[in-house]
């Protein structure tokens, strides 16, 4: 139960802690698996900044406002997905960054 609760933790800190709630669970659990997700998360809320920032840029040429929506969308979006995941017990790994990284 430890652990997932862990899992909810980390997915559920992308919307009030995303940088300092994983790191902090890295360095803090033994678990492997947990680990691996702290720095999905991590990473996923980086590329997620990443990208956000790219649309901004890009409303310019139009082109950044539906890239804007869709990255917003995601960034709010795969977090909750990631919690319903860890509540049925289930291995969620975040789209873009899931391989970047084995614990």
């Amino acid at each position: 139960m430890e652990k997932t609760g862990l899992k909810v933790l980390v997915h559920a800190s992308a919307f009030f802690a995303p940088f300092l709630v994983p790191f902090i669970v890295f360095l803090i659990i033994d678990d492997e698996e947990v680990k691996r997700l702290a720095v999905q998360a991590l990473l996923f809320q980086l590329v997620m900044g990443a990208l956000i920032f790219l649309s901004v840029l890009l409303i310019v040429v139009l082109i950044g406002i539906p890239m804007l929506i869709i990255f917003g969308l995601m960034t709010v979006i795969i977090p909750i997905i990631g919690i319903v995941k860890s509540l049925q017990g289930e291995t969620y790994n975040y789209p873009f960054v899931g391989n970047w990284f084995r614990a």
